[in-house]
């Protein structure tokens, strides 16, 4: 791996820096979308590839590749097993994030990472999802996140610090804890 000159944490901090006031200069450059297709592939099973990402209404022509995502249910919840569940995914979605938002705040507050480790744990009532009790929602009722973070030149108090801030700058936690309009069309 080729070592950045002003790395930390994995993280170029010029081009942090060049991101933070590019977007600063034109708030229309923070304008994210991601798109996935998705086709199913019998009983519980699912496969999707990423497709076009666009910043300010414009494809990322440097972003070419495309990857290939499975999912089932474990066969005690209908499935084969021969994938990771959705419910796992979001909490890989979850973790891919929080750990993208502390490597990224930690560099740009200096905070050298030496570890980083999130246990994730999501509970589900399958009432909801099984249409058997209207007043359950179908969804994870609650999500828990344990971090380990060890830095070598921060505090406890510093990573609580950090760890609060992740908490609400990342942006799938916030899908998660906070209503986002969701628009389903049949073609």
């Amino acid at each position: 791996m080729t070592q950045i000159a002003n790395s930390l944490n994995g993280v170029d901090r010029d081009a942090l820096k060049g991101t933070l006031e590019a977007v600063q200069h034109d708030p229309h450059l923070a304008k994210v979308s991601f798109t996935l297709g998705a086709d199913w592939q019998g009983g519980c099973r699912q496969r999707a590839v990423t497709g076009a990402t666009r910043q300010a209404g414009t494809t990322i022509d440097s972003r070419t590749a495309r990857y290939t995502l499975e999912s089932d249910e474990p066969a005690a919840l209908l499935g084969s097993d021969t994938a990771a569940s959705p419910a796992e995914y979001v909490l890989q979605a979850l973790a891919g994030c929080y750990a993208v938002t502390f490597a990224t705040h930690a560099a740009n507050r200096g905070i050298e990472l030496s570890s980083l480790r999130l246990d994730m744990e999501a509970d589900f009532d399958l009432q909801g999802f099984l249409g058997l009790d209207e007043k359950t929602r179908p969804g994870a009722q609650e999500i828990r996140v344990t971090v380990h973070a060890e830095s070598p030149n921060t505090s406890r108090g510093g990573l609580l610090e950090l760890t609060a801030f992740v908490q609400e700058h990342s942006p799938i936690r916030d899908i998660l804890a906070h209503e986002v309009r969701v628009s389903t069309d049949l073609a």
